[in-house]
C-alpha cells in the first residue's frame, strides 16, 4: 500500500495473503517471494507487523538482540 492511499485504498500491487481463520495443518500465509524482494530493494518498507510475517517466512532475517544501553556507574 502507497503511505499516502486511504486505509481502504487501492493497493499498488497484492504480495500474498494472510488467512488467520485456517486450520492447523493448512496454508495460513501465502507470499509471492519474489515480488516482495522486488520491492524491498527498491525501498520499499513494510510495516513491523509484515517485517514479522516476513522474518517468519524467511524473506527476512532475524532481527539481532537490540544493543543494550551500558549501565550508569554509581555514583
Amino acid at each position: 500500500m502507497d503511505i499516502r492511499a486511504p486505509r481502504d485504498g487501492k493497493a499498488i500491487e497484492e504480495l500474498g495473503i494472510v488467512d488467520p481463520l485456517a486450520k492447523e495443518g493448512t496454508e495460513q500465509v501465502r507470499l509471492n517471494e519474489q515480488r516482495i524482494k522486488y520491492w524491498l530493494s527498491v525501498g520499499a518498507q513494510p510495516s513491523q507487523t509484515v517485517r514479522n510475517l516476513l522474518r517468519k517466512a524467511g524473506i527476512l532475517p532475524a532481527e539481532s538482540p537490540a544493543k543494550k544501553k551500558p549501565a550508569k556507574p554509581q555514583a
